[in-house]
């Protein structure tokens, strides 16, 4: 644990304060050849990765049509609020195996304050229900 308004490091304590909060937008999960995406798309995404294969944005759903892509799994994207620090252990591996266990695919993304589940548009809800569950399992 770290003090107050720091990051939070203790395993327990950063799946007991995870506090998830749905996105109401709809993302999609996009590749692009080297040049293949413009300026706008880039300044579009909400993030992005560049591998071997390509550059990968993660894009709302009308920004993913502008760009030309053709429709793929949508996402609804899922904050774990708690400030997670970047060395704590655990937390991932805690919300993916709880989605695990009930069938439910994600994709972790790491940003510098917070973590951030996508969950297939259709599990969302159960999925929300699932991790707010774990909290409160693990706050007793």
């Amino acid at each position: 644990m770290a003090g107050p308004g720091g990051p939070v490091r203790d395993r327990a304590a950063m799946i007991a304060g995870m506090n998830p909060v749905p996105d109401p937008q709809v993302y999609e999960f996009c590749t692009f050849r080297d040049g293949q995406a413009d300026a706008e798309t880039r300044a579009a995404a909400l993030a992005s990765f560049v591998e071997d294969e390509g550059l990968s944005l993660i894009l709302r759903q009308p920004d993913a049509r502008r760009a030309g892509i053709a429709p793929g799994l949508a996402m609804r994207r899922i904050t774990l609020s708690v400030h997670s620090a970047l060395d704590g252990v655990g937390l991932t591996a805690a919300v993916a195996s709880v989605l695990a266990d009930y069938g439910i695919a994600c994709n972790m993304v790491a940003a510098y304050h917070h973590d951030h589940v996508f969950v297939p548009l259709d599990d969302a809800a159960r999925a929300l229900d699932l991790l707010r569950g774990l909290a409160r399992r693990t706050a007793g």
